[in-house]
């Protein structure tokens, strides 16, 4: 079966995700951390990318992202792999592919899921067990939206405004939200429609999605429809 074409769709927030080959790891030291980091905010602006957050782990990253059209999108993830794969492999004095097949995306309905996948991603690292709380952990944006430094990758979106009229409102019910944790349900539905690539949303969400694009956005029914049967004479 041939495959989708990857779904972006321009001005909408996607979880993005990407992972090393096999589960290998492609983050060793605290320079490759800083030099994709560096890579990343400059590939985010050259494509127009808004990185809304973000959280690098040894073996994969996840980013939560607004594209300002269809292109960009791949066009940032191609550069920071023709970028950081060649310096990988200078330093660690290997050859071949770093990346497991293309990157995964899935648009995300931010009145819903935007602020539980920014959740999400800032606690992937206590989650693999590399930090005690999120905050901990340097490689991601959670010390941004704490207000505990000034993250430039960072653009901040409007949910995240919205939660609160002042930085300091805003760093404290963001934190309740951390401390609050991401539910299963959400776990899963994010990373589900991630691997995917299908819309994640309500209908009505779904439905204005699917007006903007060529292709489905949600799985097609199960099995054949029913056969009509006709009344009794």
């Amino acid at each position: 079966m041939a495959r989708l074409p990857r779904l972006v769709i321009p001005h909408q927030p996607h979880h993005i995700t990407q992972a090393g080959i096999d589960g290998k790891i492609i983050f060793v030291d605290t320079s490759d951390y800083v030099v994709f980091i560096d890579w990343l905010k400059a590939a985010a602006k050259q494509f127009s990318i808004q990185i809304h957050a973000y959280t690098i782990l040894p073996d994969r990253l996840h980013l939560l992202a607004t594209p300002s059209d269809e292109l960009g999108l791949g066009k940032m993830m191609q550069w920071l792999g023709r970028y950081y794969v060649p310096y990988f492999n200078a330093k660690y004095k290997r050859t071949g592919l770093l990346w497991q097949g293309r990157f995964k995306a899935t648009v995300l309905d931010a009145s819903n899921y935007f602020l539980p996948c920014c959740v999400m991603i800032e606690e992937m690292a206590v989650r693999q067990h590399l930090a005690q709380e999120p905050a901990s952990y340097p490689w991601s944006s959670c010390q941004h939206h704490l207000g505990m430094r000034l993250d430039p990758v960072v653009a901040d979106h409007a949910m995240y405004w919205g939660l609160g009229n002042t930085p300091f409102q805003r760093e404290a019910a963001y934190r309740d939200l951390l401390e609050r944790g991401l539910s299963s349900t959400h776990f899963k539905a994010i990373m589900d429609a991630t691997s995917k690539a299908w819309v994640l949303g309500s209908d009505a969400f779904k439905q204005e999605m699917a007006k903007l694009t060529e292709r489905r956005v949600e799985p097609a029914a199960r099995g054949r429809p029913r056969k009509k049967v006709a009344p009794p004479a």
